[in-house]
């Protein structure tokens, strides 16, 4: 049917256009929502990514009985308020607990608060790099220890004491079980893990080929780090300890007292002593060679690897006598005969007496 002639005209349906002010309040939530987002998300990156300033390795120890409050204060005290405060809260975040944290750990410059707080909630330590050199006694050694890790001097002693004669070390022979040098171990360790890594580690060096010549030598490893810790008493030139090293073999050799001063004053207790006199030589001690026979019971001091060596490759000669030179170069005279022998030692003796040293 027309329309135009009925007079009906056909309707079609519109949407509303809607108000321009109201689209413009939309997208601008939906800006506005995106930005927070975005700024929300980078904050957080920022919160747990950004890595720690410093150029140097800081390190922090968490103590066995360590409680959230004292890691906190370490963590700040140490890092810094604002990394230390953001490693401890990501920390408690992801469950850290104390007593899993205990141990020692080094941040690294760069390194993001996130990845070192998870270290910690898994307990992965940063090894410490343990040292020591220039030891006499035992007591010294254990010191020396137990400044550096968790342990006390007491529970180094008592491992050794529990380990060591299991592997043939008398008690006089405990410092030939240990090689002066460092060693990377955990803060936390035990006393029987750490002797048990130290006298393995001289093991190892006491390969086949030193064993062998320690027998060619007629001698133990033992008795070679005895003539070592002597040898490095008597002089602290390295390119004489060869030359020191073979006259005490040649002692050795043809029976004759040693007659070492530092063996005198490790009897007597006293390495300070600058002029051994008569009544000194007559202490009585199996560790005064100037009276006992033979080596002493075992080391006078925890002999570097290198000085082992320098008396296992001692060049050969036929000197019996030394005196240390009258200049203090820290150098000696060395002799072959008594009467040259004593003519050095006048001289030393005169320039001692000038010089007023008692």
């Amino acid at each position: 049917m027309d329309n135009s002639k009925t007079g009906k005209k056909k309707t079609r349906s519109r949407k509303k256009k809607a108000p321009e002010s109201f689209m413009s309040r939309n997208a601008m939530v939906i800006f506005i929502a995106a930005l927070a987002v975005i700024i929300f998300g980078g904050a957080a990156a920022m919160f747990l990514f950004e890595g720690y300033g410093g150029d140097d390795r800081p390190r922090i120890t968490i103590g066995r009985d360590a409680d959230n409050a004292e890691v906190k204060n370490r963590l700040t005290s140490q890092f810094g308020a604002a990394f230390g405060t953001k490693v401890y809260e990501l920390w408690r975040l992801q469950g850290g607990d104390a007593a899993k944290a205990h141990g020692s750990y080094c941040v690294e410059p760069g390194e993001s608060a996130v990845k070192l707080a998870r270290r910690m909630v898994k307990g992965r330590q940063t090894p410490v790099s343990l040292t020591f050199n220039n030891i006499r006694t035992i007591d010294q050694l254990a010191e020396r220890l137990s400044r550096q890790l968790e342990l006390g001097p007491d529970e180094v002693k008592a491992a050794m004491e529990t380990l060591l004669p299991a592997k043939g070390f008398d008690k006089a022979a405990f410092p030939a079980a240990f090689l002066p040098d460092t060693y990377e171990v955990y803060w936390t360790v035990s006393g029987t893990e750490l002797v048990e890594k130290l006298s393995s580690e001289r093991s190892r060096f006491w390969n086949d080929e030193r064993r062998a010549k320690a027998r060619k030598l007629g001698l133990t490893p033992v008795e070679v780090a005895t003539i070592a810790s002597i040898v490095e008493e008597e002089t602290s030139r390295r390119d004489e300890m060869g030359k020191v090293a073979r006259l005490y073999l040649n002692r050795v050799g043809r029976k004759m007292k040693l007659q070492a001063d530092p063996t005198v004053k490790f009897a007597i207790g006293d390495f300070s002593i600058r002029r051994i006199t008569a009544t000194m030589l007559r202490t009585s001690s199996p560790y005064n060679t100037y009276m006992a026979p033979g080596l002493p019971p075992g080391p006078i001091r925890v002999a570097a690897a290198s000085t082992i060596d320098a008396v296992l490759d001692a060049p050969a000669h036929n000197y019996l006598y030394m005196c240390a030179k009258e200049d203090f170069s820290g150098y000696h005279n060395f002799a072959a005969d008594y009467a040259t022998h004593q003519a050095n030692a006048r001289r030393y003796q005169a320039e001692l007496d000038r010089r007023n040293i008692h």
